[in-house]
């Protein structure tokens, strides 16, 4: 994980420092002054200079296989980015799998079919009568 934003290399360090949540990050903080990264990732602010809150989860392959962005006056939810990161893992060794709207690792998962187009829940309580079995 790298946190990259379009402040300076110095101000993520004065963040680290006094921002009593942040002092035990143990990842990189990437400086993007010029905004280039961040306009590549479309998440670029011309008129500000700043970048809106993106997360963007990028497979071993270089596939983009998540995306978020909030607007910059809202933050992130860290459980829920780790949730989504541990899904993507999860998928790349079980692709015939869906991981359902908030499943953590351990919990079961669905088995996509024609038959459960718009009816999710229902197919995923179904799924596990019949595991029960």
């Amino acid at each position: 994980m790298i946190t990259v934003s379009t402040d300076t290399k110095f101000v993520h360090l004065a963040w680290q420092m006094d921002e009593p949540m942040l002092k035990n990050v143990k990842y990189p903080m990437g400086s993007d002054p010029t905004g280039k990264l961040s306009k590549t990732f479309g998440v670029y602010d011309e008129e500000s200079g700043l970048s809106q809150r993106g997360v963007f989860i990028i497979n071993p392959e270089g596939v983009l296989v998540s995306s978020e962005v909030n607007h910059i006056d809202i933050g992130r939810n860290s459980d829920e980015l780790l949730r989504k990161l541990q899904a993507n893992i999860y998928k790349s060794s079980h692709p015939e799998e869906v991981c359902p709207a908030k499943w953590h690792p351990g919990e079961k998962t669905m088995r996509p079919a024609p038959e459960f187009v718009g009816r999710a829940g229902e197919a995923y309580v179904q799924q596990e009568a019949l595991r029960k079995r």
